[in-house]
């Protein structure tokens, strides 16, 4: 709110250059946000990918979590008026690598009752199978 006070004084006067600097600050503050809540869905996505990997099984809970994850991210990333999105397939991917390490330190807690570590679990599991069956699942995701 305050970003919008400060570019409508800048507007009222006349001050267009520091108006322009302003809307990009505020643009790339907005992407910002995007990107986090993407990263966040990640986290939830690849965790339970994790535990499937690990545990060679599913829940219905963990399918449900990786379906919403999926949906969320696929919204979040989604730009309505520009019909893009925030994060092009190298970005999403960038955003999976970044999210897995929280993801396996998370499932760490709950794969076999804890009783492996991150370190322990990631041995267990090939990361680049779980990034990319997290990137497959959010391209082919299609809207019900």
């Amino acid at each position: 709110m305050e970003e919008l006070l400060e570019l409508r004084g800048y507007i009222e006067g006349q001050q267009y250059p520091e108006a322009l600097v302003l809307i990009e600050e505020m643009e790339e503050m907005s992407r910002e946000d995007k990107v986090s809540k993407i990263r966040s869905f990640a986290k939830i996505l690849l965790l339970h990918i994790v535990k499937q990997h690990a545990e060679k099984r599913s829940t219905r809970s963990w399918d449900v979590s990786i379906r919403n994850a999926i949906r969320e991210i696929n919204y979040v990333n989604y730009r309505r008026k520009a019909k893009g999105t925030y994060l092009d397939e190298n970005g999403l991917k960038d955003a999976l690598a970044e999210a897995y390490l929280t993801a396996l330190d998370r499932a760490s807690l709950e794969v076999f009752g804890g009783i492996y570590d991150e370190k322990q679990l990631g041995n267990m599991v090939v990361r680049e199978e779980i990034e990319q069956e997290a990137f497959t699942l959010i391209q082919n995701y299609r809207s019900e």
